[in-house]
């Protein structure tokens, strides 16, 4: 086996985001389909794709004034974003406070705890992710960003967060030397897909980019919200950063499929991820069986399935 070249030693653990590796599936792709690619965002310092915008947010907001030694950040999160916030906070010495819901993963909110957050938890009438909770995660962000010196990232709306993840794009193109026929995405903050569409379109490269939801909450497809159990994404409502003209189209995926998708990849292939991470790769599966045995398909995984030991994903 060829060694890999090693990186540099890095000045910070933030220099450790991003150049993450990809993989090629083998075993879990059906006969007839194009060759899937998988994009390990779990390499990054907290497991999540999330520490690229997480890093753009806090360093966009310095550069322009926002934010300034002494000042507290704060943002809503179901895991991944907290994660990654909590984490360039305390690298950079702020104080984060984190809004989340008792709907999300519990390793996730204890991450975000361990990374230093101060963490306030909403409740789920029902147990499940929805609009409803959502909404009510942001209203207290909102409320806490009204205090004195305090700096809400505000995601949702965050110009910065498509700005994080042009690199993403940038090493896919790179690490397939630009033969990609489509990538695909779950929609969040509609972050990781409209940043790769921004490196793609900067590039000119014609390939398909997809934004893929939940059958449950199929907001893209269907125009209607639903609740349902897929951390960080189907939101129950179209994110401020979409760009519909840089999407070429969306795919609903069924939440149980992604599940079974993630228990194939860890036994069958050796990769251990989360559900939206399933999600991704189902949708990567039907690109790939609709383009044909000629095409190159990419799937990013997300983050890592050490946050969801107790959901009952790897059950």
């Amino acid at each position: 086996m060829e060694k890999r070249a090693l990186q540099p030693a890095h000045a910070s653990a933030l220099e450790a985001i991003g150049n993450t590796p990809m993989v090629q599936l083998r075993r879990i792709v059906p006969a007839g389909c194009g060759r899937v690619f998988v994009k390990l965002e779990w390499y990054n310092p907290t497991g999540s794709k999330k520490d690229r915008m997480a890093l753009a947010m806090i360093e966009g907001a310095e550069k322009r004034g926002d934010l300034k030694p002494g000042m507290t950040v704060v943002e809503f999160s179901g895991g991944s974003t907290g994660a990654g916030l909590a984490f360039v906070c305390g690298v950079k010495g702020y104080r984060f406070r984190l809004i989340t819901g008792d709907a999300f993963g519990k390793e996730k909110i204890d991450m975000m705890r361990a990374l230093g957050a101060e963490v306030e938890i909403i409740s789920s009438p029902d147990g499940k992710i929805s609009k409803e909770l959502v909404q009510a995660m942001i209203a207290r962000a909102r409320a806490i960003s009204e205090e004195p010196n305090t700096y809400w990232t505000d995601q949702l709306t965050n110009p910065d967060v498509p700005t994080g993840f042009v690199s993403l794009g940038e090493e896919i193109l790179a690490q397939l030397d630009g033969k990609v026929d489509a990538v695909c995405d779950t929609i969040g903050t509609s972050g990781t897909l409209i940043g790769i569409a921004r490196a793609f379109k900067e590039a000119n490269h014609p390939a398909l980019l997809v934004a893929l939801e939940p059958v449950a909450s199929p907001i893209l497809t269907a125009g209607r919200s639903g609740s349902h159990h897929v951390d960080g994404v189907g939101l129950g409502f179209i994110p401020a950063k979409y760009e519909p003209a840089l999407v070429d189209r969306a795919m609903a995926i069924e939440e149980n499929e992604a599940r079974a998708i993630c228990r194939e990849l860890a036994q069958k292939e050796g990769l251990f991820c989360g559900t939206s991470s399933g999600m991704n790769v189902a949708g990567a599966i039907a690109l790939a069986r609709e383009l044909g045995p000629d095409s190159t398909v990419v799937a990013v995984a997300c983050d890592t399935g050490l946050k969801y030991l107790q959901s009952g994903l790897f059950d």
